[in-house]
Protein backbone atom coordinates (compact mmCIF):
# COMPACT_ATOMS: atom_id res chain seq x y z
CA UNK A 1 0.00 0.00 0.00
CA UNK A 2 1.24 3.22 -1.13
CA UNK A 3 0.69 6.75 0.54
CA UNK A 4 1.60 9.87 -1.11
CA UNK A 5 2.50 12.91 0.26
CA UNK A 6 3.97 11.50 3.44
CA UNK A 7 6.30 13.85 5.38
CA UNK A 8 9.09 12.54 7.62
CA UNK A 9 9.81 14.71 10.55
CA UNK A 10 13.99 15.98 10.36
CA UNK A 11 16.16 15.30 13.27
CA UNK A 12 16.40 18.82 14.09
CA UNK A 13 12.89 19.09 14.81
CA UNK A 14 12.84 15.90 16.34
CA UNK A 15 15.87 17.08 18.86
CA UNK A 16 13.55 19.81 19.59
CA UNK A 17 10.19 18.51 19.96
CA UNK A 18 12.31 15.39 22.40
CA UNK A 19 13.19 18.47 24.21
CA UNK A 20 10.28 20.19 24.86
CA UNK A 21 8.36 16.63 25.79
CA UNK A 22 11.62 16.01 28.28
CA UNK A 23 11.00 19.50 30.06
CA UNK A 24 7.43 18.86 30.06
CA UNK A 25 7.72 15.50 31.67
CA UNK A 26 9.51 16.44 33.96
CA UNK A 27 7.32 19.81 34.92
CA UNK A 28 4.32 17.57 34.53
CA UNK A 29 5.46 15.08 36.90
CA UNK A 30 6.78 17.00 39.82
CA UNK A 31 3.06 18.29 40.24
CA UNK A 32 0.95 15.36 39.21
CA UNK A 33 0.59 14.11 42.90
CA UNK A 34 0.99 16.21 46.15
CA UNK A 35 2.23 12.02 47.86
CA UNK A 36 4.19 10.35 45.49
CA UNK A 37 4.53 6.96 45.19
CA UNK A 38 3.27 4.68 47.95
CA UNK A 39 5.41 1.78 47.05
CA UNK A 40 8.68 1.11 49.87
CA UNK A 41 10.25 -2.16 48.51
CA UNK A 42 13.73 -2.94 47.10
CA UNK A 43 12.78 -5.30 44.76
CA UNK A 44 11.87 -3.97 41.13
CA UNK A 45 9.31 -7.19 39.93
CA UNK A 46 7.29 -6.48 43.02
CA UNK A 47 7.64 -2.51 42.59
CA UNK A 48 6.50 -3.01 39.41
CA UNK A 49 3.77 -5.43 39.82
CA UNK A 50 2.27 -2.92 42.70
CA UNK A 51 2.31 -0.31 39.74
CA UNK A 52 0.64 -2.65 37.38
CA UNK A 53 -2.03 -3.57 39.88
CA UNK A 54 -3.09 0.62 40.06
CA UNK A 55 -2.76 0.72 36.44
CA UNK A 56 -4.72 -2.35 36.01
CA UNK A 57 -7.70 -0.85 38.32
CA UNK A 58 -7.20 2.70 36.69
CA UNK A 59 -5.56 4.14 39.35
CA UNK A 60 -3.59 5.46 36.33
CA UNK A 61 -2.44 9.11 38.61
CA UNK A 62 -1.23 6.77 41.42
CA UNK A 63 0.23 4.43 38.59
CA UNK A 64 2.43 7.18 36.91
CA UNK A 65 3.32 8.50 40.86
CA UNK A 66 4.41 4.39 40.54
CA UNK A 67 6.29 3.72 36.90
CA UNK A 68 7.86 7.50 37.75
CA UNK A 69 9.69 5.69 40.83
CA UNK A 70 10.76 2.59 39.60
CA UNK A 71 12.09 4.58 36.24
CA UNK A 72 14.32 6.59 38.81
CA UNK A 73 15.02 3.29 41.21
CA UNK A 74 15.01 0.77 38.85
CA UNK A 75 16.58 2.48 35.93
CA UNK A 76 18.88 -0.78 35.17
CA UNK A 77 16.83 -3.59 36.01
CA UNK A 78 15.14 -5.89 33.50
CA UNK A 79 11.64 -4.75 34.23
CA UNK A 80 12.84 -1.23 33.21
CA UNK A 81 10.88 -1.61 29.21
CA UNK A 82 7.60 -3.05 30.46
CA UNK A 83 7.55 0.33 33.61
CA UNK A 84 8.35 2.65 31.11
CA UNK A 85 6.03 1.01 28.40
CA UNK A 86 2.89 1.21 31.19
CA UNK A 87 3.77 5.05 32.35
CA UNK A 88 3.39 6.06 28.45
CA UNK A 89 0.07 4.14 28.61
CA UNK A 90 -0.84 5.84 31.82
CA UNK A 91 -0.56 9.05 30.43
CA UNK A 92 -2.01 7.78 27.14
CA UNK A 93 -5.31 6.87 29.43
CA UNK A 94 -5.35 10.38 31.13
CA UNK A 95 -5.30 11.67 27.40
CA UNK A 96 -1.93 13.17 28.12
CA UNK A 97 -0.68 12.63 25.09
CA UNK A 98 2.53 14.56 24.56
CA UNK A 99 3.78 12.91 27.97
CA UNK A 100 2.37 9.35 26.27
CA UNK A 101 4.73 10.44 22.94
CA UNK A 102 7.63 11.12 25.04
CA UNK A 103 7.76 7.53 27.13
CA UNK A 104 6.68 5.41 24.29
CA UNK A 105 9.47 6.94 22.50
CA UNK A 106 11.80 6.36 25.36
CA UNK A 107 11.32 2.77 24.22
CA UNK A 108 11.43 3.06 20.49
CA UNK A 109 14.46 4.65 21.40
CA UNK A 110 16.47 2.71 23.99
CA UNK A 111 15.08 -0.88 24.27
CA UNK A 112 14.23 -1.91 20.33
CA UNK A 113 14.32 -5.43 21.30
CA UNK A 114 12.08 -5.32 23.95
CA UNK A 115 8.63 -7.14 23.62
CA UNK A 116 7.40 -4.24 24.44
CA UNK A 117 7.97 -1.99 21.44
CA UNK A 118 5.68 -3.33 18.83
CA UNK A 119 2.98 -1.90 20.78
CA UNK A 120 4.80 1.47 21.86
CA UNK A 121 4.87 1.95 18.18
CA UNK A 122 1.81 1.97 17.76
CA UNK A 123 0.65 3.99 20.97
CA UNK A 124 3.24 6.24 19.80
CA UNK A 125 1.40 7.37 16.54
CA UNK A 126 -1.64 6.71 18.16
CA UNK A 127 -0.94 9.69 20.31
CA UNK A 128 0.04 11.67 17.84
CA UNK A 129 -3.52 11.20 15.91
CA UNK A 130 -5.14 11.83 19.16
CA UNK A 131 -3.59 15.62 19.02
CA UNK A 132 -4.10 15.61 15.34
CA UNK A 133 -7.11 19.36 15.29
CA UNK A 134 -9.55 19.47 12.79
CA UNK A 135 -8.36 20.33 9.25
CA UNK A 136 -8.61 24.14 9.20
CA UNK A 137 -5.51 24.64 12.21
CA UNK A 138 -1.96 23.13 12.14
CA UNK A 139 -1.40 19.79 10.92
CA UNK A 140 2.35 19.16 12.49
CA UNK A 141 1.29 16.34 14.36
CA UNK A 142 -1.24 14.97 11.63
CA UNK A 143 2.14 14.27 9.59
CA UNK A 144 4.19 13.48 12.54
CA UNK A 145 1.02 10.92 12.50
CA UNK A 146 0.97 9.47 9.81
CA UNK A 147 4.93 8.85 9.82
CA UNK A 148 4.86 6.83 12.79
CA UNK A 149 1.86 4.78 11.23
CA UNK A 150 3.97 4.17 7.81
CA UNK A 151 6.82 3.58 9.97
CA UNK A 152 5.06 0.64 11.49
CA UNK A 153 3.58 -1.01 8.92
CA UNK A 154 7.23 -0.63 7.36
CA UNK A 155 8.64 -2.33 10.68
CA UNK A 156 5.53 -4.80 11.59
CA UNK A 157 3.22 -5.80 8.18
CA UNK A 158 1.69 -8.61 9.70
CA UNK A 159 0.44 -6.99 13.32
CA UNK A 160 -3.02 -6.80 14.58
CA UNK A 161 -2.40 -3.16 14.69
CA UNK A 162 -1.68 -2.78 11.21
CA UNK A 163 -5.05 -2.14 9.61
CA UNK A 164 -6.01 0.31 11.56
CA UNK A 165 -3.01 2.08 10.89
CA UNK A 166 -3.54 1.85 7.24
CA UNK A 167 -7.11 3.19 7.92
CA UNK A 168 -5.74 6.28 10.26
CA UNK A 169 -3.20 7.32 7.29
CA UNK A 170 -6.08 7.53 5.09
CA UNK A 171 -7.98 9.23 7.41
CA UNK A 172 -4.95 11.93 8.00
CA UNK A 173 -4.04 12.12 4.38
CA UNK A 174 -7.79 12.95 3.25
CA UNK A 175 -7.48 15.29 5.99
CA UNK A 176 -4.43 17.02 4.62
CA UNK A 177 -5.86 16.91 1.59
CA UNK A 178 -9.25 18.56 2.44
CA UNK A 179 -7.05 21.72 4.27
CA UNK A 180 -5.48 22.03 0.56
CA UNK A 181 -8.78 21.74 -1.18
CA UNK A 182 -10.40 24.62 0.77
CA UNK A 183 -7.58 26.64 0.14
CA UNK A 184 -8.03 26.22 -3.66
CA UNK A 185 -11.72 26.71 -3.33
CA UNK A 186 -11.03 30.43 -1.37
CA UNK A 187 -8.52 31.26 -4.05
CA UNK A 188 -10.89 30.31 -6.87
CA UNK A 189 -13.69 32.63 -4.68
CA UNK A 190 -11.33 35.05 -4.70
CA UNK A 191 -11.25 35.05 -8.38
CA UNK A 192 -7.26 34.37 -7.85
CA UNK A 193 -7.45 31.19 -10.39
CA UNK A 194 -3.29 30.70 -10.77
CA UNK A 195 -3.35 30.52 -7.15
CA UNK A 196 -6.05 27.93 -6.63
CA UNK A 197 -4.73 25.59 -9.49
CA UNK A 198 -1.53 25.49 -7.51
CA UNK A 199 -3.42 24.08 -4.35
CA UNK A 200 -5.55 21.71 -6.90
CA UNK A 201 -2.39 20.30 -8.46
CA UNK A 202 -0.87 20.00 -5.22
CA UNK A 203 -3.95 17.38 -3.98
CA UNK A 204 -3.85 16.04 -7.17
CA UNK A 205 0.16 15.30 -6.43
CA UNK A 206 0.54 14.44 -3.50
CA UNK A 207 -2.75 12.85 -2.28
CA UNK A 208 -4.68 11.55 -5.84
CA UNK A 209 -5.57 8.38 -3.88
CA UNK A 210 -8.00 10.86 -1.43
CA UNK A 211 -11.73 11.28 -1.46
CA UNK A 212 -11.05 14.81 -2.27
CA UNK A 213 -9.10 14.00 -5.53
CA UNK A 214 -12.22 14.23 -8.01
CA UNK A 215 -13.36 17.60 -6.19
CA UNK A 216 -9.80 18.50 -6.38
CA UNK A 217 -9.78 18.19 -10.51
CA UNK A 218 -13.33 19.38 -11.15
CA UNK A 219 -12.02 22.58 -9.47
CA UNK A 220 -9.00 22.88 -11.55
CA UNK A 221 -10.99 22.52 -14.89
CA UNK A 222 -13.37 25.47 -13.26
CA UNK A 223 -10.42 27.60 -13.02
CA UNK A 224 -8.84 26.55 -16.11
CA UNK A 225 -11.57 27.53 -18.08
CA UNK A 226 -12.27 31.13 -15.85
CA UNK A 227 -8.50 31.80 -17.16
CA UNK A 228 -10.11 30.83 -20.83
CA UNK A 229 -7.56 27.61 -20.98
CA UNK A 230 -9.41 26.23 -23.13
CA UNK A 231 -6.86 23.03 -24.10
CA UNK A 232 -5.54 22.28 -20.95
CA UNK A 233 -9.19 22.24 -19.69
CA UNK A 234 -10.20 19.81 -21.99
CA UNK A 235 -7.10 17.68 -21.43
CA UNK A 236 -7.81 17.72 -17.27
CA UNK A 237 -11.41 16.83 -18.43
CA UNK A 238 -10.21 13.80 -20.10
CA UNK A 239 -7.92 13.18 -16.87
CA UNK A 240 -11.53 13.17 -14.87
CA UNK A 241 -13.35 10.79 -17.06
CA UNK A 242 -10.05 8.52 -17.28
CA UNK A 243 -9.75 8.24 -13.47
CA UNK A 244 -13.02 9.37 -12.05
CA UNK A 245 -15.81 7.95 -14.47
CA UNK A 246 -17.72 6.75 -11.18
CA UNK A 247 -17.78 10.03 -9.37
CA UNK A 248 -20.74 12.13 -8.64
CA UNK A 249 -19.01 15.19 -9.97
CA UNK A 250 -19.08 13.25 -13.80
CA UNK A 251 -22.24 14.66 -15.07
CA UNK A 252 -20.73 18.55 -13.82
CA UNK A 253 -17.69 17.83 -15.85
CA UNK A 254 -19.54 16.17 -18.76
CA UNK A 255 -21.47 19.65 -18.99
CA UNK A 256 -18.16 21.31 -18.85
CA UNK A 257 -17.23 19.67 -21.80
CA UNK A 258 -20.06 20.30 -23.67
CA UNK A 259 -20.02 24.19 -23.20
CA UNK A 260 -16.56 24.01 -24.36
CA UNK A 261 -17.71 22.79 -27.85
Amino acid sequence: MIHIGKTRRNDGYSLILTIILLFTSVLLNSCSSSEGSKIVTDDPESAYLQAKARYDKGDYLDAIDDFNMIKLKFSGSKIIDKAVYYLGMSYYKREEYILGVYEFETIVKNYPSSSFTEDARYHLAMSYYKLSPKYSLDQTYTRYAITEFQNFIDLYPGSKYTPEAERKITEMENKLALKLLKSAELYYTMEKYRSSIVYYDDVLEMYFDSEYADDALYGKIQALISKKNYEAALKEIERFEKYFSSSPLLYKVKNLKSGLR
